[in-house]
Formats: structure tokens, C-alpha cells, sequence
């Protein structure tokens, strides 16, 4: 077989799955397209020391996870409004949108991570936990917790000592578990059954297209919360949140379609033609404890949501 079948046949085997590892370790779809497009030269300029007998995965994501690490060097964290500053209570003050790479950006379509049982590894909460730990760890964790590699098959990774790998997943592993919920979204999904989840899609859509605000904070917890990067405000709890809706969300109308975002529950909303949002859900015990409204025009062009 020519090195160019090769080539395509490991391609088209791991690269979906590959610019899955690439967003969680970089929190971006654009940085992990780079860093896969960097990965993918990188493996055909090592393809003639590349064995078949060995793993190629373990091989792909070695590379991989190098390209991401020398682009996180120049690169900030991603992270969420709640990251970036207080919440904020006047509608009419929303601050200036931030932009550059700042904001986590969401995975629209499919979970690239339905097989792995280890880790729901590409929900919101998890993917800005992860950014929050250092490169080097946030490697190390992603490989042994979501991908299943062995802690002296990190270290050979990441050319580490064994030992240093262990003493930072466990500090990597504390890191993250204080900054998820105990329950995953996945978790939630599963309890709402297909039913429930297409019965809070139906009434979800039902209530913001007819901008029924009481509707809605019915579907809320206390302490939900609503933000919407890359502008920097977000409001924090259910009355807040109902005061934006009532003084400033619905000053214009909006028609939802229902996507996956991260795995979760999502919508792309129109305005009513043109997209003006891309809002993630986040439940707890069956209601809506968080709604992430991703607004950044760019963004979703590159998304192919854009018409």
C-alpha cells in the first residue's frame, strides 16, 4: 500500500475524533482545526517512521496533542461570561463585546464523544473546566480519562516521567471535579427520556417564539443563569434573568430550529431571517439551569448556521 492510501486510510479513521480531542484541549473549533491541519502534517511528515503494528491512534494523538500545546503557548484560555467578571443586573448594560480569542466557543452538531463512557467529554462544563487546568496537565487528564490511555502511556506521550503524570491528574482530576455539576448533561438526557426531552424542546421553542417570559421562567431553576459571550454581561439567577428577557430579549422576534450544542441540548435562533444566536441549555433534575447564548456573528459563519 502506498504511503498516500496509508495516509488517507488513518485520515479518515481518527480524524473526526481527533478535532474532538483538539477542542477540548483548545476550547475553540477554530483552534482545533488549526492544530489539527498542523497534527496532520506533522503525522505525513513522520508517516516513514510510523509502524503498522503499532498503535495509531496512540501515534495520531501524540501528534495531535503537540500541535495543541505549541499553539496554547500563544494562545489565552478559553473561558465563560461567569469566568470573565461578576453578573450584571441592568438589561441596558451589557457591556462592549470582547473579542479575539477570549470565549469558549461551542461544538455544534453530533457527539464526537458518544462511545467514550469514561467522560462526557465535549459538554460545556467539562471542556471550561479542562481550560483551567495547565496544557500540560489538561493533556494528561483528556488522554487517560477520556481517551482510556494508561498513565505510562501519557507520560510516553507528553515525553514526561510516569510518576509527574500521576501526581498531576490527580491535582488535574480535583481541579475539574470542583467546576462540574455531579450529575452530566448526558446523565440528565438520559433521565428525561426521548419524550421529555422532545416535550421541553416543544415548549421551549413555544414560549420564547411567543415571548412568553412567565412560560419560560417556569422551565428555569432559582438559580439559573444567562449569558451570551462575547458581550461580557450575564445575569445570575431566575429573577434577573426574567428581568432581561422581559426588558431587553424580546424587544425583537425570534424563530428557534433545535441543534445539538456540546452534546446538549440547543437551538440556532433567528432574528427572524438572520441568526443571532447559537444558545446551549444546561439541565438539572429535568429544568434549565443555564442558558448559553453564543452571539458572535463570526462564529457562526464559520459554523455554516449563517444565511
Amino acid at each position: 500500500m502506498s504511503d498516500e492510501a496509508v495516509f488517507e486510510r488513518l485520515v479518515t479513521t481518527h480524524r473526526r475524533e481527533l478535532l474532538a480531542h483538539c477542542y477540548r484541549m483548545l476550547g475553540s473549533v477554530q483552534d482545533a482545526e488549526d492544530a489539527l491541519q498542523e497534527a496532520l502534517l506533522g503525522a505525513w511528515r513522520e508517516l516513514d517512521g510510523f509502524e503498522d503494528r503499532s498503535s495509531p491512534g496512540a501515534w495520531l494523538y501524540r501528534i495531535a496533542t503537540n500541535a495543541c500545546l505549541l499553539l496554547l503557548e500563544r494562545r489565552p484560555r478559553r473561558m465563560l461570561s461567569s469566568d470573565h467578571g461578576p453578573p450584571r443586573h441592568a438589561a441596558d448594560d451589557l457591556g462592549e463585546p470582547i473579542r479575539g480569542p477570549v470565549w469558549l466557543e461551542p461544538w455544534v452538531g453530533e457527539d464526537p464523544a458518544a462511545g467514550y463512557e469514561e467522560r462526557e467529554g465535549v459538554e460545556l462544563a467539562f471542556v471550561a473546566a479542562l481550560q483551567h487546568l495547565p496544557p500540560s496537565r489538561r493533556a494528561a487528564l483528556i488522554l487517560h480519562e477520556v481517551l482510556g490511555y494508561s498513565a505510562a502511556e501519557v507520560a510516553a506521550m507528553l515525553e514526561s516521567p510516569t510518576v509527574s503524570v500521576k501526581r498531576g491528574l490527580q491535582h488535574a482530576r480535583r481541579t475539574v471535579e470542583e467546576r462540574v455539576p455531579e450529575t452530566s448533561q448526558r446523565a440528565e438526557l438520559e433521565a428525561l427520556g426521548d419524550d421529555g426531552q422532545r416535550n421541553l424542546v416543544a415548549t421551549f421553542i413555544a414560549a420564547w417564539e411567543r415571548a412568553d417570559v412567565p412560560a419560560l421562567l417556569q422551565l428555569l431553576t432559582e438559580d439559573a443563569r444567562f449569558s451570551m459571550p462575547p458581550l461580557p454581561a450575564w445575569f445570575d439567577g431566575r429573577e434577573e434573568v426574567g428581568r432581561f428577557f422581559s426588558e431587553r430579549l424580546f424587544a425583537t422576534s425570534w424563530r428557534l430550529e433545535p441543534l445539538r450544542v456540546n452534546g446538549q441540548i440547543g437551538f440556532a435562533s433567528y432574528q427572524p431571517v438572520e441568526i443571532g444566536a447559537v444558545n446551549a441549555l444546561t439541565l438539572r433534575d429535568g429544568r434549565i439551569t443555564a442558558i448559553t447564548g453564543f452571539l458572535d456573528p463570526e462564529l457562526h459563519r464559520r459554523l455554516g448556521l449563517a444565511r
